[in-house]
């Protein structure tokens, strides 16, 4: 089968990724064999490809939202069955995190595409207890960013602490936080997006958002909560300075850049919180894509053949993706 490897990360632009025959993958007892039907190119796997993530599995085959159908089944999935496979991949189950459902913080997580290979292929390989139900009315394409965009920024959200009818500012406009700033919406919630892309600002216009300004602007109004999508630890500063009194920043990102000094009055004083995100609970997942069930959520896209999946991803570095990206076969 075809499947890119990070064979030597760095730079996107540097072609971290080859397009490789390899062999098919054989599932192990309790897992499941599925065809890819869609990948989506999620930032982490750009961390993954240029080595901001430590390498886990020399040669790994990145994508960790693969909409795919069930070849072998295992559990409770036959043959022909759509599914989902997101981040998480194993946790230990045992540990005082996973007893208390905390299972995003098991110490022995594991994960698609950093761990072990991912969707980026035209198979994959899952264990059936990670593997993840699918909600109607939706395309492949459309499916894939729900995995990892919608589910971590609904954690993020949540994170967040939004009261009822709050103000929230979303500071990036990519994959996640068009997904997330549909949830807050659809809650009550006014939202304000901060980002660079002048395309993105529209697209969040046109979702209902109240403004849309640049990455750094400050928004019309103090915000509730905020949530920093975008990968850079210097609107981390802007953010907090946006928060009312007892207002939260969650941060949904994997890797951040550096955060320049606080000014403890300015950023943080009056009750602000700080807040970071790690990955999602099996849990959370399957609450996500029930809403995404019953809300239909306008997911944005822009497809790649599997062939380009270099291509993909540099363009989603250098800014280029409005939405998400996503390979097809």
């Amino acid at each position: 089968m075809r499947a890119w490897r990070v064979e030597r990360p760095g730079p996107a632009d540097s072609g971290p990724m080859r397009l490789r025959d390899v062999p098919t993958p054989s599932p192990g007892p309790g897992e499941l064999l599925v065809r890819v039907r869609a990948c989506g190119v999620c930032r982490t796997d750009l961390h993954v490809a240029e080595g901001d993530l430590a390498v886990r599995r020399p040669l790994v085959v990145p994508g960790h939202e693969v909409v795919g159908q069930v070849v072998n089944g295992a559990g409770e999935f036959v043959p022909g069955d759509l599914v989902g496979i997101a981040w998480l991949r194993a946790t230990c189950g045992t540990c005082r995190f996973c007893r208390r459902g905390a299972e995003n913080l098991c110490p022995d997580s594991r994960y698609t595409g950093w761990d072990a290979d991912g969707g980026y292929a035209d198979l994959a390989v899952v264990p059936a207890d990670y593997a993840l139900r699918l909600p109607l009315g939706y395309s492949d394409s459309t499916l894939a960013p729900l995995l990892c965009a919608g589910i971590i920024g609904y954690h993020a959200l949540a994170r967040a602490e939004l009261p009822p009818g709050g103000r929230l500012g979303v500071y990036g406009f990519g994959g996640s936080a068009h997904l997330a700033a549909q949830v807050a919406i659809a809650r009550g919630a006014t939202v304000h997006v901060m980002t660079r892309s002048h395309a993105a600002r529209r697209l969040a216009l046109e979702l209902g958002a109240a403004s849309a300004q640049g990455a750094a602007d400050a928004p019309p109004e103090p915000l509730d909560s905020a949530i920093l999508f975008a990968p850079a630890g210097e609107l981390v500063l802007p953010a907090l300075a946006a928060l009312d009194r007892g207002g939260t920043l969650s941060i949904a990102g994997i890797h951040l850049s550096d955060i320049p000094p606080l000014n403890y009055e300015r950023h943080l004083f009056q009750d602000r919180q700080l807040r970071s995100v790690t990955a999602n609970t099996r849990a959370q997942a399957r609450e996500f894509l029930a809403f995404a069930g019953a809300h239909r959520l306008h997911v944005e896209t822009t497809d790649y053949p599997l062939e380009t999946a270099d291509r993909a991803l540099l363009d989603l570095a250098e800014g280029r993706v409005n939405g998400a990206a996503v390979l097809v076969p």
